[in-house]
């Protein structure tokens, strides 16, 4: 049974929250957010001066902070964020605190399930990574981005082993940079560390790193490839087994490498934001056949369109026979299925959403200063003053709205036709 089978898709419309309420009762609230659910809506808000909390469905939490920022709800949909109390942050999940505090905390990261929270945290020891309160052993002086691995076991971040003096360039060209996984550094150092994946395992890490002044490459577990280029992205482990997809810059062009190896013919002037399909056979990027000129490319082929302004990730359908796109062109925005752009463009769209049978696409849009849901190009009836992207019921033919209406927000089930 899957997560939205156990779902409330039967009650047509529940009024969650008198959001007008929220307003006239608090001074400032700040972004809200939703349930994946769709039952709870949140936001941070000022109860008084220099005091902020979370509300939730109308409800406070217990404590307050002097600052609060990037609340989130998991996967498990817990209510996550950063808080500030005595100049000290710290995290908090559905009102709890963490013990240990740091200088500054960054960057929330959640394991599939949800149970495991990890973030870059700033203390006294340095840059480190922490998981559910509990932080890495070593501190660098600086720590960039981090990978969590799918089963919480295993975190790795581009960490700077020593400091430089202002100008060291001597030092830099020794390399101060590596990867730290759970704290401890890998033996070698590199000019610069980016990009890091841990496979599905959790057995392998790898990074884009920089050997020298024109020469990336890929690292895993610390050893790097044999071949070097001028210059690489972000890699992906294969949804099974050890074997690395990045993009790679040669002397023709950008395209995609697997463990070192080209395996698309074709150059483009770039290629990135590589992504497997759902059954792990294919592989789409954004690409640029010319300057200027952006579209997708599955298996190494373009769609016969480009757009001018941007194509933003692909987004497989669930039988991985479809990839669809944000896209756009002459600074209006609207999503491409298989290279087919809607008609319609609006002046803001969200990734595209394939229903469970692959016959449909949904997006959340903006258009006018309202929001509105788009089912394969066709604007809904109903505008809003705040939207979020929208969920297929498991048999497809339903779609959970979570929407604010005329200060109300509402968790709506609709049948896809009536939209």
């Amino acid at each position: 049974m899957t997560e939205f089978e156990n779902w409330d898709w039967e009650t047509k419309e529940k009024l969650i929250s008198e959001i007008s309420e929220w307003r006239r009762k608090f001074p400032v609230i700040h972004e809200y957010v939703v349930s994946n659910d769709g039952e709870k809506i949140s936001a941070p808000v000022k109860t008084q001066e220099d005091a902020f909390t979370v509300c939730v469905n109308g409800e406070i939490w217990e404590n307050t902070f002097e600052k609060l920022w990037s609340l989130r709800f998991g996967p498990d949909d817990r209510l996550t964020c950063l808080c500030m109390n005595d100049d000290e942050w710290t995290v908090a999940t559905d009102g709890e605190t963490w013990e240990e505090t740091f200088e500054y905390v960054w960057n929330i990261q959640f394991t599939p399930d949800g149970k495991i929270i990890a973030v870059n945290v700033k203390g006294k020891n340095g840059y480190r990574i922490s998981l559910n309160g509990k932080t890495w052993e070593n501190g660098y002086v600086e720590a960039r981005d981090f990978a969590l691995s799918p089963d919480g076991k295993n975190t790795a971040a581009g960490v700077q082993t020593k400091g430089l003096g202002e100008g060291d360039i001597f030092g830099f060209a020794e390399g101060v940079w590596t990867v730290a996984v759970n704290g401890v550094p890998w033996k070698r150092n590199f000019l610069n560390v980016w990009g890091i994946a841990i496979s599905s395992d959790s057995s392998k890490i790898a990074a884009e790193v920089r050997v020298g002044e024109y020469e990336y490459t890929i690292a895993i577990n610390g050893d790097i490839w044999n071949e070097t280029f001028k210059c690489v992205w972000e890699p992906i482990f294969y949804p099974k087994g050890e074997d690395v997809l990045v993009p790679v810059q040669t002397d023709d062009g950008w395209t995609l490498a697997k463990n070192g190896q080209i395996i698309w013919e074709r150059k483009f002037v770039q290629a990135w934001h590589q992504k497997f399909s759902p059954d792990g056979q294919r592989i789409a990027a954004i690409v640029a056949p010319k300057i200027g000129k952006w579209t997708i490319a599955v298996d190494g082929s373009t769609w016969n369109k480009t757009f001018g302004d941007a194509v933003l990730l692909p987004v497989f359908s669930p039988d991985s026979k479809k990839v669809a796109a944000v896209v756009k062109e002459n600074n209006r925005w609207t999503v491409a299925v298989d290279g087919i752009p809607w008609a319609e463009d609006f002046d803001m769209i969200w990734d595209p959403v394939f229903s469970p049978d692959c016959n449909r696409v949904a997006a959340k849009a903006e258009k006018d200063g309202k929001y509105f849901i788009v089912v394969d190009g066709k604007v809904g009836k109903h505008g809003f003053e705040a939207l979020w992207s929208p969920i297929f019921s498991p048999d497809g033919n339903k779609l959970l709205i979570k929407a604010v209406e005329d200060g109300k927000y509402y968790r709506r089930v609709i049948p896809v036709e009536k939209i």
